[in-house]
């Protein structure tokens, strides 16, 4: 009787186990937070023309750690070629990279507001990117996986300023 039940609960296992991808969005956020950040910044490119750096608000990016933080930064300094840092409005006035003449950023400030887990393995973002007062955009992005790949889908601009 005990076979038969360890047999059964086997079996159930196996099949339980070729139903799942494997695939855990959660051991990615590096990558998947690159690319919807990404699709944020391709968009309203002559907010970007002429910029010093790229500032990364990652203060309210609960599920990233130290490496998925690292592994952000580090994709965008390779792509654009500028410096790149994690850094809150704030933060860039504190650090003087905030012109209070113009109100105008020497870069831009990319934000993610809200993530969204949906159904197989698409995250909702909502984002924007800031330059000035008078210049920013908010973005809708879809960040899914196909084809081995993270890619994103349904870019939308929500706001322009």
């Amino acid at each position: 009787m005990k076979f038969r039940y360890f047999s059964i609960l086997f079996i159930l296992s196996v099949l339980l186990s070729a139903c799942n991808t494997g695939l855990e969005p959660k051991e990615h956020l590096g990558e998947i937070y690159s690319i919807a950040l990404d699709s944020i910044m391709e968009q309203d490119e002559a907010l970007s023309s002429d910029m010093e750096y790229i500032a990364i608000d990652m203060s309210n990016f609960e599920e990233i750690n130290e490496s998925d933080k690292e592994e952000i930064l580090s994709y965008f300094k390779e792509k654009y070629k500028v410096e790149v840092m994690d850094a809150t409005l704030e933060q860039l006035k504190e650090k003087g990279l905030f012109n209070t003449d113009t109100f105008v950023l020497d870069g831009v400030l990319l934000r993610i507001e809200k993530v969204e887990y949906k159904v197989n393995n698409n995250i909702f973002f909502e984002g924007s990117k800031y330059r000035s007062g008078d210049g920013g955009v908010g973005v809708e992005v879809i960040v899914y996986y196909k084809d081995n790949k993270w890619k994103s889908k349904d870019v939308k601009r929500t706001w322009i300023s």
